[in-house]
C-alpha cells in the first residue's frame, strides 16, 4: 500500500538518497532539507509518515516533531533518523513525539516494516 512519506535532512544527498529508495518501494515521496519548509509544506502534503533528522540547523528534529505532532496528532507516524543513538537519545526522541527511533544509514528491512 502506497504511502506519503515526507524527508526531511539537511544532508542533500542523504535525503534525496532515501527519498529515491522509497520511491523505488513505491511511495509517494516529498523532502525538505529545513524543518521550517517541511512546516510550511505539511498542510499540503498530508504525510502518513515523516522521517526526520535530528541535528538540523534551523530546527532541531525534536522541535519539529513536536510542532508535526501538535498540528497533526496521531495522524501521522514520525521516525527520527539519526547518528545519535545511546539509550538517552532514543528516550529523548520519544518524549519529543517521535514513534521510532532509527540509527543512521536507514535500515531496510526496518523502513518497509514501519511503511507497512
Amino acid at each position: 500500500m502506497q504511502k506519503r512519506v515526507l524527508v526531511v535532512d539537511d544532508n542533500v544527498d542523504a535525503a534525496n538518497s532515501l527519498a529515491a529508495l522509497l520511491r523505488a518501494m513505491g511511495h509517494e515521496v516529498f523532502v525538505a532539507h529545513e524543518g521550517r519548509a517541511a512546516l510550511e509544506d505539511l498542510s499540503r502534503i498530508r504525510p502518513d509518515m515523516a522521517l526526520l533528522d535530528i541535528a538540523m540547523p534551523d530546527m532541531s528534529g525534536y522541535d519539529l516533531a513536536r510542532q508535526i505532532r501538535n498540528r497533526m496528532g496521531s495522524a501521522i507516524r514520525i521516525v527520527a533518523l539519526s547518528g545519535f543513538g545511546l539509550p538517552e537519545d532514543r528516550a529523548r526522541a520519544l518524549e519529543a513525539g517521535f514513534d521510532q527511533h532509527m540509527i543512521k544509514p536507514a535500515d531496510l528491512a526496518f523502513l518497509k516494516s514501519l511503511l507497512g
